[in-house]
């Protein structure tokens, strides 16, 4: 069982890709079917891990032999990866059937299932790793993935730049992953997790000479390790590609950004919580680009107008709370709070894809509204996955986004305060921008000029169904699950997460149980009164020209800033190689050179073919003197 669910969807991959005479209906069914097996083979192992104590380590094949370096092909199956094969197959089951009603019209129907079950495949294989290396081929392959999916649309220009954005960004994550796992080879001389965890208490006294400073081992390869889950995750910094990669096909967007490539860097973190633990260093620098993220992100989405942008940021600041939680040592909350997220983050993006069907790819949300009764079906559902996101009392976002900031404030550390302090703002602005998104969508007055209200309809059944089972999912999650993760008699991670300093969620104020669902059941009015009942207000902001409204919409001017600082010089540099280097020096001299001297010799050697004897006789005794001048001299 284990061995299918991992290569049941490169089955399908391969064979979808390979097999287009076979017709996009055999693609499509194919493709579905084997990821949705996959699924349910999934969530049997993970009800059997947790019914059975059935972990264990199962080898593919030897991969790397050679010196001290032995790398096996495995599926390791634990309390963690069991849950992140469940949340990544299920999630990537119901895009897969979505998608053949969203792609119904797109001509290369195959080629983009075949990509979506090559990045279920290579996320999968990062999951279920167990050692550093096999983890590495996982984050390169989501990585190759997401470069595909994004710019699948290659005849759109803005598709074409969103995906390189999105690679290079991730190569510099990917560089900082590179050289935590180089220093973790150099100094326990093995890639293999569980190795490696069993020889960090010994090392955590160890410096590392590196340019004349001496730097503690452990916080390195932490520092280092993080770097490539920023990337990949899109931390503040490292985040500029999320919201590009909108640019890709709705069913990509929340595949990216529910289950799989985003999620990665919170599982690297969580994986390797047996090396973060001896680091307080690391662990407040996660906590604090975490803040920092939740924060940017959030405050950014308030001024968006672009629905898939507005809950791409919404992603990036989730993603903040997950890492804040990993920071203070809440790994279990922060696994939590990414498997509620998966169902109602997926359920917001494919309602998102429902709403831009309907529109007919219209994405600006200023020119929807008033359309609740042409599409009820997908405002109801999209409903749901607002009040989970925003962390409506007794829904999934409630119960994992209120622990992370409980277990913040039971810290008792500086940066659990400034934690907690943020995650409770933040969840403020993430009711506001929701509410914002949901409203100006659904309600008020209908702003599309181009498009008669008449024209916009509701999505397919095989477009609503995966976003019932999401629905579902962001209803119930939180609560069904709330006891078996974070529960303070839980033993269901065992050994999969180290806690050096394990804190119980128990005598919490109740001033911090209810101030959250009071702030975001507040911003439920205020929300319609600012977006839809008086625009004069905001409106009034937006005309004054204030540095805050200009600040949030150029999204802090950190794409300004590296435009300045990195792109502009580089292009220069690129463009004075190009014409020095490339055209002055090396086509000069080398292509374009020889080519003009055997131009000018053969304008030469023409004037003597002028069909006269006495020309032909002169380059023969030419030739002839030549030819005695040579044997003379030899």
């Amino acid at each position: 069982m284990e061995y299918l669910v991992i290569f049941l969807p490169l089955i399908g991959s391969i064979i979808t890709y390979f097999g287009k005479s076979f017709g996009n209906l055999f693609s499509q069914i194919f493709s579905c079917s084997m990821v949705v097996i996959s699924a349910v083979i999934s969530c049997f192992i993970f009800y059997d891990g947790l019914i059975n104590d059935n972990y264990g380590n199962y080898l593919i094949f030897e991969w790397i032999n050679s010196g001290n370096l032995n790398v096996n092909w495995s599926i390791k199956i634990d309390p963690l990866s069991s849950v992140m094969i469940m949340v990544v197959t299920s999630v990537s089951a119901l895009v897969h059937i979505y998608s053949i009603g969203y792609m119904s019209q797109d001509p290369h129907k195959p080629r983009f299932m075949s990509y979506l079950s090559l990045f279920t495949f290579s996320m999968l294989c990062l999951v279920v790793s167990d050692n550093f290396l096999q983890l590495f081929f996982g984050w390169e392959g989501v990585g190759l993935c997401s470069y595909l999916l994004i710019g699948f649309w290659f005849k759109r220009e803005t598709a074409n730049n969103a995906a390189i954005k999105a690679f290079i960004v991730n190569r510099v994550g990917d560089f900082g992953l590179a050289i935590g796992i180089f220093i973790v080879f150099l100094i326990f001389g093995t890639l293999n997790f569980e190795e490696v965890f069993l020889l960090v208490p010994e090392f955590t006294k160890t410096n590392l000479s590196i340019f004349g400073g001496e730097y503690n081992v452990i916080t390195l390869i932490c520092v280092f390790l993080f770097i490539g889950a920023m990337g990949k995750s899109a931390q503040f910094l490292l985040h500029t590609w999320l919201p590009d990669a909108m640019e890709g096909p709705t069913p990509v967007s929340a595949l990216i950004h529910a289950a799989t490539m985003v999620t990665a860097g919170v599982f690297l973190v969580v994986r390797c919580s047996p090396i973060f633990e001896y680091s307080q260093f690391a662990m407040n620098l996660v906590a604090i680009i975490g803040m920092i993220t939740a924060l940017f992100a959030a405050s950014v989405a308030l001024v968006q107008n672009d629905i898939k942008k507005i809950i791409a940021y919404s992603t990036c600041s989730q993603l903040g709370y997950m890492f804040f939680a990993a920071g203070i040592g809440a790994y279990h909350i922060a696994m939590f709070h990414l498997f509620t997220h998966a169902f109602f983050k997926a359920l917001l993006f494919l309602g998102a894809g429902s709403v831009i069907h309907a529109f007919h790819e219209e994405q600006d949300i200023s020119k929807m509204g008033g359309v609740w009764k042409k599409i009820p079906y997908t405002m109801i559902l999209m409903l749901i996955g607002t009040l989970a996101l925003t962390g409506f009392p007794f829904l999934s976002g409630f119960y994992s986004k209120d622990a992370i900031i409980e277990f913040a404030y039971l810290k008792d550390t500086s940066v659990g305060y400034y934690a907690c302090s943020v995650g409770v703002f933040t969840a403020f602005l993430t009711a506001i921008y929701s509410w914002r998104l949901f409203f100006k969508t659904f309600l008020g007055k209908y702003n599309n000029k181009s498009i008669p209200i008449e024209k916009t309809h509701e999505s397919p059944l095989v477009m609503i169904i995966p976003l019932v089972i999401l629905a579902i999912g962001a209803l119930l999650a939180g609560y069904f699950f709330k006891d078996l993760f974070i529960g303070n008699n839980s033993t269901f991670w065992n050994e999969s997460i180290l806690f050096l300093d394990f804190i119980k969620l128990e005598n919490i104020p109740i001033w911090l149980i209810i101030i959250t669902p009071i702030i975001i059941t507040l911003a439920i009015p205020l929300s319609y009164f600012l977006y839809i009942k008086d625009k004069t207000i905001l409106e009034g902001v937006k005309n004054s020209n204030l540095p805050l409204y200009n600040f949030l919409l150029k999204k802090w001017y950190i794409d300004e800033v590296y435009d300045f600082i990195f792109i502009k010089p580089l292009k220069k540099i690129g463009v004075f190689f190009w014409k020095k280097g490339d055209q002055d020096t090396i086509d000069r001299f080398g292509p374009n050179g020889i080519s003009k001297v055997i131009k000018f010799i053969s304008n030469k050697a023409i004037q003597f073919q002028s069909g006269y004897i006495y020309d032909y006789a002169f380059v023969m005794l030419i030739g002839l003197s030549a030819l005695i001048t040579f044997l003379i001299l030899n």
